[in-house]
């Protein structure tokens, strides 16, 4: 082959390589015992996501108006539509005060119990609930968002669950297992998170978690979910979220930090939130300072049946 040729050659390869090829997915060298805690967690995650009141089960959603709010599977109910299985009236829950009670028009219980006349209903807000209402296989609950109370309903034949695709992983790496340093907020600091219903309420981050990748230094901000959890929520989106991942963003937990003020964030136990799976989640997003340039790729990919896909 003439010189001249073969530079043109290598010029066409060079241009369509990019194009017309998709690079090979690098292989990292990995732990086996780390390798089958992140498999171990990719496991439970999935039976969670499958058990029978999971999230796949989600049914329906309902915000209550004050006063009496009938129930049941006819549509020309005020609000809350149960599955067509459930009776056409099943039921009045009446809210008074940011207080619900439940008059039962058909067999349900809670804990396995009848439900007596006039029951009240604790909301997920308070410290010993919510109340779980049962009509055969269909649960319902009582939450509570800022001002608005709604109804949840779980079905474990919901199409959601019936019918899911299963989850998609990056490979599992180690680079993505950074040691952060933990820098306390004193006092704790109060984080607007808006959910994705539009309401905001603000939250409570106790510290910035620092750490580093690929010698770049990033800041986010966990949350508390709870006074007296072990854990530290993080809500984060990344740049993957444009093509491969959630695009609203992604959860994890870590462990407060030890006494070396360390803590370890594990990017490999990143998973989407109940939204990606169905409309009636009402899924807080990250706050600006916790939305990254960089692309995470590691963790849950973009759930292939979902309204985000």
């Amino acid at each position: 082959m003439l010189p001249a040729m073969k530079r043109i050659l290598a010029i066409a390869l060079a241009v369509a390589l990019p194009f017309g090829c998709k690079p090979v997915e690098k292989k990292v060298a990995v732990n086996p015992n780390y390798e089958k805690e992140i498999h171990d967690w990719q496991t439970h995650r999935a039976e969670r996501l499958k058990a029978e009141d999971g999230w796949l089960s989600l049914a329906g959603l309902y915000w209550l108006q004050e006063g009496e709010n009938r129930f049941g599977s006819d549509r020309a109910n005020d609000r809350v539509i149960f599955p067509a299985r459930i009776a056409a009236d099943a039921g009045v829950l009446t809210m008074k005060d940011g207080h619900v009670t439940l008059d039962a028009h058909t067999p349900m219980t809670i804990g396995g119990k009848p439900v007596a006349a006039t029951t009240p209903l604790l909301d997920d807000s308070d410290p010993n609930g919510p109340t779980i209402v049962q009509i055969g296989t269909v649960r319902f609950q009582i939450i509570k968002r800022g001002p608005r109370y709604g109804v949840r309903i779980k079905d474990p034949e919901a199409e959601t669950r019936t019918k899911f695709k299963g989850l998609d992983y990056f490979p599992i790496d180690p680079k993505w297992r950074v040691e952060a340093k933990f820098e306390p907020y004193n006092p704790t600091k109060k984080i607007p998170i808006t959910d994705v219903t539009g309401m905001t309420s603000d939250s409570d981050s106790p510290g910035a978690l620092v750490f580093s990748i690929d010698d770049h230094e990033y800041r986010i901000d966990p949350i508390l979910e709870d006074p007296k959890a072990e854990d530290l929520f993080i809500i984060v989106k990344d740049a993957t979220s444009r093509d491969t991942t959630y695009q609203p963003g992604r959860y994890l937990y870590v462990k407060r930090p030890g006494p070396d003020g360390k803590v370890i964030v594990d990017f490999n136990k990143l998973y989407n939130p109940p939204c990606a799976f169905t409309d009636f989640a009402t899924c807080p997003l990250p706050p600006k300072q916790n939305v990254l340039p960089i692309r995470i790729e590691a963790g849950e990919k973009r759930y292939a049946g979902g309204h985000h896909a």
